[in-house]
């Protein structure tokens, strides 16, 4: 009987990536009921990487932690063993903005901090961070705060929350922070390589995202070339240029200089940790997919993630997605044989994005008839 593996991200917007999974195993069991077809949520670092990895076999801890803009909410990490996943979205994100309003000068990532001291009190000594969809560009201080540094002015007071706060920060204090994450080894998984400062920098490519007019992209690169000006002044080391310093608004420059961490490809980073060569063993064909195949996902997605490491192990491996505006050599570059898009379907984008789940199952369906009928149907299989 054929085995089929399904490790899709999410359709942003639209399905969980444990959603779109259950969709197109539907279709391909319709169409094969014989299939042994497994699911396995992905993600890349950013939203979904929480249920990635409970899909994997870690346990959700929840705990209390501070919103972007300075609320308490409840959130949680993810444990196996001395290991924590901490998803920033999760807590720091553009999600967690009271109803969507964004804080481009005043959000904070200290919730973040919160929830790596809460796993690192708990006896974690290793920690992935997942970095993407930040609503914050404050350089990764409020990282650094909800760990225990202080950040005081020229009158020895606490700065406030967020980046407009940068500009006033003339010393640190880290022993708090030194103390709390000795022993503790922090990976960060990060997809960018943006500087924190200048025209790449975290403010001038991704404030606008966060709410910032050109006026709060000016104010704020100063800021944090001021703060990545007091954190050299304080380590003896500047990170500002390091490839993804700029990352979720210059948190991924305050991991690396401050927690010592290593930043690595997210998708990677996230197939390591599930596991994902073991689950290849005996399966015929890899189904991925995300929302957009575009140019984007030849870089660091889901999708090229899971086809490096399918076709590294001589699987097939096909799409599925919204749409599709890559072409069928660009596929086969990324290792990907076909896409299949709900746009092929149905034209109505609308449409596609109120309804996916029918129109997967058809997805699902046609895979199925196309890539699965050389492997034969044994007489009188079970429906796996």
């Amino acid at each position: 009987m054929p085995r089929v593996l399904i490790a899709s991200d999410k359709f942003k917007g639209s399905l969980t990536a444990a959603e779109v999974a259950a969709a197109v195993r539907a279709g391909v069991r319709r169409a094969r009921p014989d299939a042994v077809v497994d699911a396995l949520p992905v993600a890349d670092g950013g939203d979904g990487t929480l249920a990635a990895a409970e899909a994997a076999g870690f346990v959700l801890v929840e705990v209390e932690a501070t919103g972007p803009t300075g609320e308490p909410g409840r959130t949680s990490y993810a444990r196996k063993g001395d290991l924590a996943v901490v998803e920033l979205a999760a807590v720091s994100g553009l999600s967690r903005l009271p109803d969507g309003v964004p804080a481009p000068m005043t959000a904070t990532s200290r919730g973040t901090g919160e929830v790596i001291a809460a796993a690192v009190a708990a006896g974690c000594r290793r920690v992935v961070l997942g970095i993407g969809g930040s609503a914050s560009t404050d350089g990764g201080l409020g990282l650094v705060r909800g760990l225990g540094a202080r950040a005081l002015d020229a009158d020895g007071r606490e700065v406030g929350e967020g980046g407009g706060a940068l500009s006033a920060v003339r010393t640190l204090d880290l022993s708090p922070l030194r103390e709390r994450m000795a022993g503790v080894a922090v990976t960060v998984a990060c997809d960018v390589d943006n500087p924190l400062t200048g025209p790449r920098g975290a403010a001038a490519v991704y404030g606008p995202q966060k709410g910032a007019d050109p006026a709060h992209v000016r104010e704020l690169d100063g800021a944090l070339s001021h703060w990545a000006d007091v954190v050299a002044g304080s380590t003896g080391v500047d990170e500002r240029d390091a490839p993804g310093a700029g990352a979720a608004g210059g948190v991924g420059f305050a991991a690396v200089a401050l927690l010592g961490a290593e930043l690595r490809s997210g998708i990677a980073l996230v197939l390591e940790l599930m596991g994902f060569a073991d689950r290849l063993t005996g399966v015929d064909l890899v189904i991925t997919g995300e929302g957009s195949l575009d140019e984007q996902t030849l870089h660091g997605k889901v999708v090229a993630g899971v086809a490096a490491a399918a076709g590294a192990a001589g699987i097939p491996v096909v799409a599925v997605c919204g749409r599709a505006s890559l072409d069928q050599d660009r596929l086969r570059e990324a290792g990907v044989a076909a896409a299949y898009s709900l746009t092929d379907l149905e034209p109505d984008v609308r449409r596609c994005m109120a309804e996916p789940v029918p129109l997967l199952q058809r997805v699902g369906e046609r895979i199925a008839v196309d890539r699965l009928a050389a492997l034969a149907v044994p007489l009188g299989g079970a429906p796996a």
